[in-house]
This record gives C-alpha cells, structure tokens and sequence, in this order.
C-alpha cells in the first residue's frame, strides 16, 4: 500500500515555454530509458526477488520513480502551457502536437510511444539486478544528454536532481547485488537458476 504526499519530489516551476525543451525531455517519460518504465521495470521484479532487503529496495526504487514520472510530466505540461502557434511551428513540435495536442503522453524523443517491452523481469535474481543497474546508467546518460541541450536553469535544476537520484539507485542495486551474492553460492552465479531444476 503507499501513500501519496501532494507534492513533486522536486519543486518544478518553469517561466518560459519551450516546447523544443518538451520534444527532447519527454524521453524520460516514456522511452526506452525514461521513467515509466524503470517504475514497472522494479515494481514487477520485486515479486521474485526473495530477500526482503531487495524486495524493500525494488519497492522503494520503483516507488520513487512513479514521483519521477511525476515530476517529468510537470516539466512536459509548464514546457508547453501558453506555448504560441509559432514556437509550436518553429521547435518541431508540431508533429507530436497534431496527435496529443499539450497532452502528456508517454513516448521517445524520436517519437516512438512507450512500449512495454522496454522493461525487463526476467525472475532470476542476479539477471534482474543486473539489468537495473544497467537502466539507472542508461537513464544518468539520457539526463546528461538532456542536460548538453537545456540552458534553462528552471528546467536544468529539476533534471540534474532526476540525474542525482539514478545515481543514488545505481548504488542502492549496487548493495542489492551484494546482499543476493552473498545469499547465493558460486554455481548459482554462473551455472543456472536452481529454483528451476525439476523442469
């Protein structure tokens, strides 16, 4: 069960339109890196996970990213409220805009909608583990690459505190990680999943 607290995880209060801003930035909503799937991605693994340390940990990771989801579509809805017919036109936002109008929907900057099979459960500890360290990198890039692009400091602060978190959980898998190989002996690492011998 989780309670919601009213508020963003980071305060998001952006002055200036820019939908150019949008186009690129709602990658970390709904692309293959971004948010919403990092959210399902720990969420779902959390079932099979075993130890309560990393159930907890899956739990908390995921949960704060269900708040970066949040955040992100904050950023997408003052990126884009009052923008002109003109800065629609000029920024290349006009292709997103003839579908979703100022909606917030999740797909790629390259506009490829969120696809579920951007998240992975494989059910085997350390693959899963494994796979969300690599997510948190994948996403810290795509915050840096946002980052080269936005000169804004009311749209920098908010991502570089969304980078700061990806690193915070690379380390907190880091230490799950740890705890499963702890937990597992040397022919669980390398051989195969025990749980599933008598298939």
């Amino acid at each position: 069960m989780w309670s919601y607290d009213k508020k963003l995880q980071f305060p998001v209060k952006i002055k200036n339109p820019n939908p150019m801003y949008a186009k690129i930035i709602i990658s970390q909503l709904g692309g293959p890196d971004g948010e919403i799937g990092a959210a399902m991605r720990y969420l779902n693994q959390r079932y099979t996970a075993k130890y309560n340390e990393i159930i907890g940990t899956l739990t908390d990771v995921g949960t704060e990213e269900l708040a970066h989801v949040e955040m992100i579509g904050a950023i997408l809805y003052q990126l884009t409220k009052g923008m002109t017919c003109e800065q629609i036109k000029s920024s290349g936002f006009d292709t997103y805009f003839v579908d979703h109008t100022a909606g917030v929907y999740p797909v790629a900057a390259s506009g490829v909608p969120f696809d579920m099979k951007y998240i992975s459960s494989k059910g085997d500890l350390l693959c899963d583990l494994h796979e969300d360290l690599a997510a948190e990198q994948k996403a810290r890039v795509t915050y840096d690459n946002i980052l080269r692009l936005v000169d804004d400091p009311d749209v920098r602060e908010p991502i570089k505190f969304l980078r700061a978190r990806e690193i915070v959980h690379y380390q907190r898998f880091g230490d799950a990680l740890r705890i499963a190989e702890d937990n597992l002996n040397s022919k669980n690492f390398y051989a195969y999943n025990p749980e599933y011998d008598k298939c």
